[in-house]
Order: structure tokens, then C-alpha cells, then sequence
């Protein structure tokens, strides 16, 4: 078992979130709402801002929207300017806002290229923060909006609470 599971002491999440139309900091927010109901500390970053110290935590969430098939230049940033040595080895989750995914494909070739571009961003920003150490969750949350603009479907902040409380869960270990 980690440590600070035990006898109510909680653990600190960092949330960190790039977004240009607000769909992504929802999930983020909802992600912030979970660790607080189980009882952890949590903070929200925006990837864009700058803050006076760099994230200290035990245990990392890290999004972004999908464009054009890839996550934003400054998620990429903020995973690549991780110090190292805090964050080495530390629980990781990625997450991505993306547009739809089609419910039928006329065949398999289809179905592969929608997942490579709805999908493949959050598995490139997984292997990306795996690279740079971090303990990072292979399972991928991805929530998808009803338009380019949003909103987020209407499942999407309950899928979000619960990849979360499943993610938590896996620090109890």
C-alpha cells in the first residue's frame, strides 16, 4: 500500500488541463471534484499560466483537447517540463476531450483511422509522459463533445468521476 492511504491522510493531485472552448477544464474540474470527494487534496492547473512554483503532488492528471488529431503544444510542454526527479516514478493519468466517435464504420480500415485520430493523441501523450519517467496509467479517459465547440456529451462528467475513482483506487495498492 502507498503511503498516505492509511488513517485519513490524504494525498495531493495535481490536475493540469490545456483547453480553447472550456470542454477540457470541465473535465478537469470534475476530475478536482472526485479526488476532493475521496477525500484527497487537489489543484487545477492551466498549462497555459504561470505559477510561482512548479506542481508538487503525489499523483498527476494531465489533458488536453484533440486538434487535428494531436494534443496542444503546451500539454506537450508542460508533460517535457516536468522536473524529473519530483515526478519520476509518481501515478500518472492522461486525458483528451475529442470530437465523436463514429458508431458504425463501413469497415475495419475506417474504424482504425478514427481511432487514430481520436484516440491516437492521448496514447502519443501517454507514451510521452512514460518517457520522462512518470508512472503513467494505460488506460486513457477520453471525452468526447457533441460539436468542435462542445458541449461535452451528456455522459461525460460521470465517465470522467469514475475513470477517476478508478484511478485512485489503484494508488491503494
Amino acid at each position: 500500500m502507498q503511503p498516505g492511504l492509511e488513517g485519513g491522510i490524504e494525498l495531493k493531485g495535481i490536475v493540469a488541463y490545456d483547453t480553447y472552448y472550456g470542454n477540457t477544464k470541465l473535465v478537469a474540474e470534475a476530475v478536482l471534484e472526485q479526488i476532493k470527494a475521496d477525500g484527497h487534496e487537489g489543484e487545477l492547473r492551466n498549462v497555459r499560466e504561470r505559477y510561482p512554483a512548479p506542481p508538487q503532488g503525489d499523483f498527476l492528471f494531465v489533458g488536453s483537447p484533440v486538434r487535428m488529431g494531436s494534443v496542444t503544444r503546451n500539454t506537450k510542454r508542460f508533460v517535457k517540463n516536468l522536473d524529473e526527479a519530483v515526478w519520476k516514478d509518481k501515478p500518472t493519468a492522461v486525458y483528451t476531450t475529442t470530437g465523436l466517435m463514429p458508431r458504425k464504420f463501413s469497415d475495419e480500415k475506417a474504424k482504425k483511422t478514427a481511432e487514430k485520430w481520436i484516440l491516437g493523441a492521448g496514447i502519443k501523450l501517454r507514451d510521452l509522459a512514460k518517457a520522462r519517467g512518470l508512472n503513467t496509467a494505460d488506460k486513457l479517459l477520453y471525452v468526447e463533445v457533441k460539436d468542435s465547440k462542445g458541449p461535452l456529451v451528456d455522459t461525460g462528467i460521470e465517465k470522467t468521476k469514475q475513470y477517476t475513482r478508478e484511478f485512485l483506487q489503484t494508488l491503494k495498492k
